[in-house]
């Protein structure tokens, strides 16, 4: 029970009380509105010094240029076109506008009067006792009993005509609604609507049998994979692994040891003898050819730096030898 009378007015008149803020929403608005404060503080001081120099050029060059130009404006123009409309245009067209008044309204005025006007007068007579009163005498005596006999049949015999259709159609009704929407509404009633339902339900428990089979069956397949899986890796994949294990990596291990490793002891052995054999037919060669050229050209007065031509036989014969050691290790 609230001991205080509460302040007067409407609720749309009270003040609304704002919902207190946490901590967190102050600390983070102060960062926020110093962040802000330091972007925006140099675009408004660029606006204030364009205020203002705007202001300037207003007060300094723009308004006294428009004073003057609108004075040049009124002296060349204004002035001129006034003097022109008030001392020429205007006199000008009174004298025309009396002149008119004399030469064409008059004569025309004074024709209306005496010749348009007595003419039309002789045609609308001629024409109200010629044309008005006959028509009058024709629709008073003659359309107007005509059309109304004319209404008369037409609205009894129309009369006849829906009474006769208004007949023929209850009948039809009749014989429809006897011979084909009663047996339908009784085959619908009796018979359609409870072999739908039979046939709703029918389906319904077909469609959850067969959601149910399909899951059953789905853990059935499962449960055979896993079966024939278990069945593969026994008779199959064992055996295999078990076959590799014990027999082919021992025999690989005896082939490597006794075939391959010699094998590449020997291509190295045989490698090595070929890079020196071809690099001392190299070194007769290279002395041969200096041999003939000495004899036929004499000394060469610059040195010939010897070129070691055995580096891509050792460089080919090194990397056989690697090749085979690779082979006999895998």
């Amino acid at each position: 029970m609230e001991l205080q009378k509460p302040p007067a007015g409407t609720p749309e008149q009270q003040p609304v009380r704002q919902a207190p803020e946490g901590c967190l929403v102050v600390a983070i608005r102060l960062p926020v509105r110093i962040v802000v404060l330091v972007l925006v503080l140099p675009l408004r001081m660029v606006w204030d010094a364009l205020v203002v120099g705007g202001r300037f050029l207003n007060d300094t060059v723009l308004r006294p240029a428009g004073r003057a130009l609108l004075w040049t404006a009124w002296v060349l123009l204004v002035w001129p076109s006034v003097a022109l409309w008030r001392y020429v245009a205007v006199p000008l067209g009174r004298a025309l506008t009396r002149l008119g008044h004399v030469l064409v309204v008059v004569p025309l005025t004074w024709f209306h009067r005496h010749a348009l006007t007595p003419l039309g007068h002789a045609l609308a007579w001629l024409a109200r006792y010629l044309v008005v009163v006959p028509a009058l005498w024709l629709y008073a005596a003659v359309l107007t009993p005509v059309g109304r006999a004319v209404v008369w049949c037409a609205t009894g015999l129309l009369r006849g005509v829906g009474l006769i259709a208004t007949g023929v159609g209850i009948c039809l009704y009749w014989v429809l609604r006897v011979l084909l929407v009663l047996p339908a509404l009784a085959l619908w009633r009796w018979v359609l609507t409870p072999v739908g339902r039979l046939l709703a339900v029918v389906g319904r428990e077909v469609g959850q049998a067969l959601g149910h089979a399909w899951r059953v069956a789905g853990r059935i397949s499962l449960a055979v994979g896993r079966v024939l899986g278990t069945l593969f890796r026994w008779i199959f994949v064992e055996p295999v692994r078990w076959f590799h294990r014990t027999v082919l990596t021992p025999v690989g291990h005896v082939v490597r040891d006794i075939v391959l490793r010699p094998a590449a002891e020997a291509a190295r052995s045989a490698g090595r003898t070929a890079r020196a054999a071809l690099a001392s037919a190299g070194e007769s060669v290279r002395q041969a050819r200096a041999d003939f050229r000495r004899v036929l050209f004499g000394e060469s007065p610059e040195p010939v730096e010897a070129v070691d031509r055995r580096e891509p036989v050792g460089r080919a014969a090194r990397t056989l030898g690697r090749s085979t050691t690779a082979l006999t290790k895998d």
